[in-house]
């Protein structure tokens, strides 16, 4: 009856964002009704657990929000991440569109535009390159996902994204943990993605093509040099490369043991400090070279535009933090601690990747997860001798998987650009952002087990 209660609670918040009803509303009244159900004081559990739990993930990551927000409607505004696209576009040809689709959301998610900002800035792209190669606009929402919410948000070494910055606190490690590894999982998640919408396009032979842009979809002014929109994507790369590397490690940072500074050691926060600057001097970056119009409306509107997908995250943690404090929530813990054989990486997997599709949300699965077993996950891997380096990228991978379920807040975002429903257009979007993620996740387990972490 518990897990029941668990699954019932599940099943309710998909159902209820399949008709897309928000998750701000149902996550707390859905986590509230199981635990009132399972007999926990419900608004002890809304006040102390719920909030603590949400009101914690806003405290830890509103300024990666907040900075990739404002950076993706800068580099929108002023025309860069369309430059971007067009150019990738132009590059591949139009033959290649679903390829190029994929390869402009991979280039400006891995430069730390916001997923919410790539989808946005993608669809015209998409609906254009659709309509000219008469490719089935069903497979448009699908395309998007797999090249901004798949391998460049938990694969690939490096990437700014939250998802890779929320392990480095518990592990003590930085943005390319596992490299080699995270490499082989987004070149699979790639292939097998492409490879898969090309079949559905050859079943799709006949279908509806994309309709084609209205005139005023693009922008009519002079199209900024390719230059000035790359080198604010590149410069996250380098710099939380080189901030991670050398500039940190060569600070003293002594004063971090203080209990007012959290009692901590540089180890643990150099990943988020790295990504900080970074997004940081990218959008200066931006802002000096690209000079979008009206700039404070630009800055307002990025602010603004953080919170949205900010609270929707940390709502679906507090829904999340009160599964993990009912009863029903312990007899799957030790369900999948059983599965796992008692080895470190199956188990980080299971625990991080059943919380994210419980919460809809690889970040705020892996918060959750991280939370509650990350001490015993650190423990787990020193006796067994797992690199925490490998442990960080099998946490990233599995959580990319399952949260992709309908109740996404990103699916539904995504979705809803596009002006499709889940019945039209999830089932490809389940394929290329769970079944494939899934599959990577369970090939470096394998690679990890056999090799250790590279």
């Amino acid at each position: 009856m518990a897990v029941f209660l668990i699954l019932m609670a599940l099943a309710f918040l998909i159902a209820g964002a399949w008709r897309g009803m928000s998750v701000l509303v149902l996550a707390p009244i859905l986590a509230l009704l199981a635990a009132g159900l399972s007999g926990a004081p419900v608004l002890a559990g809304y006040t102390q657990v719920f909030m603590q739990a949400a009101g914690g993930f806003v405290v830890a990551f509103f300024p990666l929000f907040l900075l990739g927000a404002v950076f993706g409607r800068v580099m929108e505004a002023s025309g860069a991440a369309q430059r971007l696209a067009s150019a990738i576009a132009s590059a591949l040809g139009p033959q290649n569109a679903i390829l190029a689709v994929v390869t402009a959301c991979a280039v400006l998610t891995y430069g730390g535009v916001s997923l919410f900002v790539v989808a946005f800035a993608a669809w015209p792209l998409a609906r254009a390159l659709f309509a000219q190669t008469n490719l089935p606009a069903r497979l448009i929402p699908a395309t998007i996902a797999l090249g901004a919410f798949t391998f460049t948000m938990t694969a690939l070494p490096g990437t700014p994204s939250i998802q890779n910055a929320i392990p480095m606190a518990t592990f003590g490690t930085t943005p390319f943990a596992a490299p080699g590894l995270g490499l082989i999982a987004a070149l699979l998640m790639l292939g097998l993605g492409i490879a898969w919408l090309q079949m559905r396009v050859k079943r799709m032979g006949g279908e509806a093509a994309a309709p084609p842009a209205p005139d005023d979809t693009l922008p009519r002014d002079t199209p900024l040099p390719l230059w000035v929109a790359l080198v604010p994507i590149l410069s996250v790369g380098v710099v939380t490369l080189v901030m991670g590397s050398m500039v940190l490690p060569a600070l003293d940072t002594g004063y971090l043991a203080e209990a007012l500074y959290g009692a901590t050691e540089i180890s643990r926060v150099k990943g988020l400090w790295s990504v900080i600057t970074a997004l940081a001097v990218a959008l200066v970056l931006a802002l000096m070279l690209s000079r979008p119009p009206r700039v404070m409306q630009v800055v307002n509107a990025g602010a603004e535009s953080a919170l949205l997908p900010l609270f929707n995250t940390a709502s679906l943690v507090g829904f999340g933090a009160v599964i993990a404090t009912l009863p029903g929530f312990e007899v799957l813990r030790s369900s999948l601690e059983g599965l796992s054989g008692g080895d470190v990486l199956i188990s980080a997997a299971l625990s991080s990747g059943a919380l994210a599709g419980i919460t809809g949300s690889a970040s705020g699965g892996m918060s959750i997860a991280l939370d509650v077993l990350g001490p015993s996950l650190v423990a787990q891997a020193a006796v067994q001798g797992v690199e925490p380096g490998l442990l960080h990228r099998v946490v990233a991978v599995a959580t990319g998987g399952l949260d992709t379920l309908p109740h996404n807040g990103a699916v539904i975002t995504l979705l809803g650009i596009c002006g499709m429903t889940h019945r039209q257009a999830y089932g490809d979007i389940f394929v290329v952002a769970v079944v494939i993620p899934t599959l990577a996740c369970v090939l470096i387990i394998a690679l990890g087990m056999a090799f250790g972490s590279f």
